[in-house]
């Protein structure tokens, strides 16, 4: 088996131990963390469990939930590491002794991970239940993470309902959800629940960053904003993304190689759109709409991340302090201000709503190009209203000049005027 060199970056950070067979290991399993200390972007969940290990008030059963890729496995195993560690429980394993050298290797046989996805009938339940009565063989707890738990059918809810409510002393489960709403209530008041948040994306681009030093990876602050980006808030999805990118670009990956393999729209052709909008420029839209076609891009995300350009724009034009809420470089920031100079706010705003019903459109036509090429007569004629007040004060002008000129308001429409007033009153 070959055994990983220990890499440690100028942060102090470190991959755990790996064994694989073919010299090869893949950076999100490389670099997940070993110990709750070592994860990032869950401050409100490290703290509190690193708060009971200190104290000693440990529950017996906990719920991780979240989205996909944010940590909640990692933070089982890295728990369960906490529990069993000989010197503890503790925050910080030893990353010596038996179960801190078993555990994150998946070796330990007091740690049981189950898929709730393939293991989710009554007959399994009762098979686990079977063996929580048994004391652990090396470790202090015998701990039971199941990952998908909102898998498991209503039977098996109802055979685990009677061990989780008075589970033995040397027992601890820990429960991982995507989907939190479909488990039932009377498993949700016997755990205590930890909702696990999107990692930020400067977050995400720092880790990115510590991992690409250590491999010796070359690659700038703006492809791994893309990287991050293109997560979504998931460091395990931003890690495969980075290994992808490494795969193509090898340890130098340019700017544009990383838009290439992420898929991304070219933010050339993004501005050049943009521009043409704020402009009321319509063959310049025009010609951005037919090089996101020739470059072989899908229409929709073209407008999608057209969107997000608009919005950033937005923010930028209502206050340098809401530009914080960007993920975006310096330079594009004050790109983004130049052209949002003397554009008002409430005009961006209109444009966004509009183009949020074009992207909508675009996304359902079979003819993406011309539904898009149609909307340009709308975007680039978006004016900003007028305020209510300023209208009735147009309107107010306008009647006291009519009076002071001596004009009189007009006739309606299918009456003549009488030379016989008489005649009048008489119809």
């Amino acid at each position: 088996m070959w055994e990983c060199p220990a890499i440690t970056c100028a942060h102090g950070f470190v991959p755990p131990e790996c064994h694989v067979s073919d010299g090869y290991l893949a950076i999100a399993r490389k670099w997940r963390p070993r110990t709750l200390e070592e994860m990032a972007g869950q401050t409100h969940v490290t703290r509190t469990l690193g708060n009971a290990l200190k104290s000693g008030r440990l529950h017996h059963a906990f719920l991780f939930t979240g989205a996909r890729g944010v940590g909640k496995t990692t933070a089982a195993r890295a728990f369960a590491r906490s529990l069993n560690c000989l010197e503890g429980p503790t925050l910080t394993p030893c990353g010596v002794c038996t179960p801190c050298l078993e555990i994150p290797l998946g070796s330990s046989p007091d740690v049981i991970e189950v898929d709730g996805a393939s293991n989710n009938s009554v007959e399994d339940v009762r098979d686990l239940r079977d063996g929580v009565r048994y004391l652990p063989n090396a470790a202090r707890f015998k701990v039971y993470i199941i990952d998908e738990v909102h898998m498991l059918s209503k039977g098996a809810f109802n055979a685990l309902l009677k061990t989780l409510e008075e589970p033995p002393p040397h027992v601890k489960f820990i429960f991982a959800t995507t989907e939190v709403n479909k488990i039932p209530e009377t498993i949700l008041s016997r755990v205590q629940r930890f909702d696990f948040k999107r990692i930020p994306g400067p977050v995400v681009v720092e880790r990115l960053r510590l991992i690409c030093e250590a491999e010796g990876v070359t690659i700038s602050d703006g492809a791994l904003r893309m990287i991050a980006r293109g997560g979504e808030g998931s460091m395990r999805d931003s890690q495969s993304l980075l290994d992808q990118v490494i795969s193509f670009g090898g340890t130098s990956p340019t700017d544009e190689q990383v838009t290439d393999i992420l898929g991304l729209v070219d933010r050339r052709m993004l501005y050049e759109m943009l521009e043409g909008m704020m402009s009321g420029d319509a063959p310049k839209c025009l010609d951005a709409i037919a090089a996101v076609y020739e470059s072989g891009y899908e229409m929709a995300q073209f407008t999608g991340e057209l969107l997000e350009l608009v919005r950033d724009t937005a923010l930028v034009a209502l206050s340098p302090k809401a530009a914080r809420h960007m993920d975006a470089p310096v330079e594009e920031r004050e790109r983004l201000g130049a052209l949002a100079t003397g554009v008002p706010a409430e005009q961006l705003a209109r444009t966004f709503h509009v183009l949020l019903e074009v992207h909508d459109q675009v996304a359902r036509a079979s003819r993406p190009r011309m539904v898009l090429e149609m909307a340009v007569a709308r975007l680039i004629t978006i004016r900003p209203a007028e305020p209510l007040g300023v209208l009735v004060d147009r309107l107010s002008d306008l009647e006291r000049k009519l009076r002071g000129g001596g004009a009189s308001a007009p006739r309606p429409r299918g009456r003549e005027p009488s030379d016989d007033p008489e005649g009048e009153r008489r119809g």
